[in-house]
């Protein structure tokens, strides 16, 4: 079973995190940020992964943060020693107005290059730049390279949603399980 608990418990935040890689896109979180859940719902239901988070915190920075960090962790302790994973995955996914590249890469070193920017300093009630410190600390954490790109669109909502969906389909391809040896020359992730 391809599947994590992570209890991240610090003096500023306390946060519970179940994944299953092989889910079927179920979720239920409950962080204190309404916009943050939806995204996290999103996320998992667009990547067919079960994850239940639940979050409390002093404020908003440091429950993305310490979320970012225990899903980085429950994806590197579902995936094991990553034996038999594709490693990459990409998607380019639409949503009204907004057309949104994505592409990772498994590989065991964290880079984060976030091509999507806001305009509007809060959406739906979460400070904007809570957005790519979440990626940029979740890809730290999980040592992945992230690349995200805005292709198309200006809705603020629009982009931080399809970002999120993007980043499940391809977290999704690059988890499914395509062979048994380590997918790297190093033989090594």
């Amino acid at each position: 079973m391809r599947t994590s608990k992570i209890e991240r418990l610090t003096k500023e935040t306390r946060v519970k995190i179940e994944l299953d890689l092989d889910g079927n896109g179920h979720s239920h979180v409950v962080t204190c940020i309404d916009f943050l859940d939806h995204l996290l719902s999103s996320f998992a239901k667009h990547g067919r992964f079960d994850l239940k988070v639940r979050a409390t915190g002093d404020n908003e920075h440091h429950i993305v943060e310490d979320v970012a960090i225990a899903l980085g962790d429950a994806f590197t302790k579902a995936l094991g020693d990553k034996r038999g994973i594709r490693r990459f995955g990409h998607a380019i996914l639409p949503m009204d107005d907004v057309l949104i590249l994505v592409s990772v890469d498994i590989g065991g070193r964290s880079y984060c290059v976030n091509g999507v920017a806001f305009k509007r300093k809060m959406i739906e009630g979460m400070s904007s730049e809570m957005i790519p410190h979440f990626l940029t600390t979740f890809s730290s954490e999980f040592k992945i390279n992230l690349h995200t790109r805005l292709l198309d669109g200006k809705n603020e909502h629009h982009k931080a949603e399809a970002l999120f969906k993007a980043i499940g389909v391809a977290l999704r391809e690059a988890c499914s399980v395509v062979g048994r040896d380590i997918p790297s020359t190093k033989g090594m992730l």
